[in-house]
């Protein structure tokens, strides 16, 4: 069993085995993978098959895409989670796929956005668009279980907003719940 831990501090993801006979973690062949300096990963995502992790780097605010062959990592893309042109100050904090893996959202504190990309079947991204969070200073999201709706965590704004997903992209609902400083949001 792999497990990987991203190091915001080291910009590095450090790779474990899980040796369940010793109940202790093992560094892997391939032991750690770097990202670029000054990136600070936060959270990734991992594909069904295990053939590519996407890596949220929050003070670049870039997403980082692996291709995994096993224990293996080699980058095959670093791409803005802004759109062109932004020139003020925003840190990514949340990544997920799409219940069906064609889409990755990423959140984006200060654009107050959620960055919405198409997956290609090499793996690669692509920009599709911006959707406004209706709040201030998303941190986490999710998305429901049914994959219909996105809930959004906004801290500064103390509200959640619900987003239909249409095709991929985050619509709102008009619908929002009041409540003080949301940072995270697990369905159960």
């Amino acid at each position: 069993d792999l497990v990987i831990a991203a190091d915001l501090g080291t910009d590095k993801l450090f790779l474990y085995n899980l040796d369940r006979k010793e109940q202790k973690l093992v560094p892997s062949s391939q032991a750690k993978v770097s990202l670029p300096p000054g990136s600070g990963p936060r959270h990734f995502e991992i594909t069904a098959d295990h053939s590519f992790c996407y890596v949220v780097n929050e003070l670049l605010s870039t997403v980082t895409v692996f291709r995994m062959d096993g224990e293996k990592f080699t980058e095959i893309q670093n791409i803005s989670a802004l759109p062109p042109g932004f020139t003020g100050t925003s840190y990514c904090a949340d990544v997920h796929l799409s219940p069906d893996g064609k889409f990755l959202y990423v959140s984006n504190r200060g654009h107050q956005s959620v960055a919405v990309f198409q997956r290609g079947n090499d793996g690669l991204l692509a920009a599709v668009q911006y959707v406004p969070v209706e709040g201030n200073w998303p941190r986490n999201f999710a998305i429901d279980p049914s994959g219909k709706f996105m809930l959004v965590a906004n801290q500064r704004s103390h509200n959640i907003t619900v987003f239909r997903l249409e095709n991929g992209i985050p619509v709102f609902t008009g619908k929002e719940l009041k409540i003080p400083a949301p940072v995270c949001i697990s369905f159960y």
